[in-house]
């Protein structure tokens, strides 16, 4: 039998972390109604294979999802169109390496890193280089240009700085 784990020390989320998530989830939720695209919050799954042949499980932190009926029980086995991840001590290291590159081999269109203690959101953008799929971050966005968040891949979505950060204290 082929195990694949990996132990992180991860300790429970805080609860501006699990805001953030709930934030996100909630303002995206109804602009979705009607459509073949899904949000999830952080109880889904999603099964992979890397490109050496290993099967990885992730699950993000939120993530926008067109795929719904690719599933294999009770996990995704097609990918996100988006995925937000955010940081925290114990996984902000794999969020921005191993889970990160995941992504990219997966060929997520986009991915957001989230750093709810800076307020701040790295907008990264799949693109290629050749064959080969990259991830070049678009943009940054603080307080000082939050009127220019946006999901790139769904531009009819919405949601604001200020909804994403509501009830997080810094």
């Amino acid at each position: 039998m082929d195990l694949d784990l990996q132990i992180l020390d991860m300790a429970g989320a805080t609860p501006e972390h699990s805001a953030v998530i709930v934030n996100f989830v909630s303002a995206i939720r109804k602009q979705l109604r009607n459509s073949t695209c899904f949000v999830y919050s952080d109880n889904v799954q999603y099964k992979w294979k890397t490109k050496e042949g290993e099967q990885k499980t992730v699950i993000p932190d939120a993530s926008i999802n067109c795929q719904t009926k690719r599933k294999r029980g009770s996990n995704f086995v097609g990918i996100p169109r988006f995925v937000m991840e955010v940081l925290s001590p114990s996984t902000e290291k794999y969020d921005r390496g191993g889970k990160m590159d995941l992504y990219r081999q997966q060929e997520i269109e986009e991915y957001w890193i989230v750093d709810w203690r800076r307020k701040q959101i790295e907008i990264y953008e799949l693109d290629y280089e050749g064959d080969i799929p990259k991830y070049y971050l678009w943009q940054t966005i603080t307080e000082s240009n939050k009127s220019e968040l946006k999901i790139i891949h769904f531009p009819h979505i919405k949601i604001t700085f200020d909804e994403l950060f509501d009830e997080i204290e810094t």
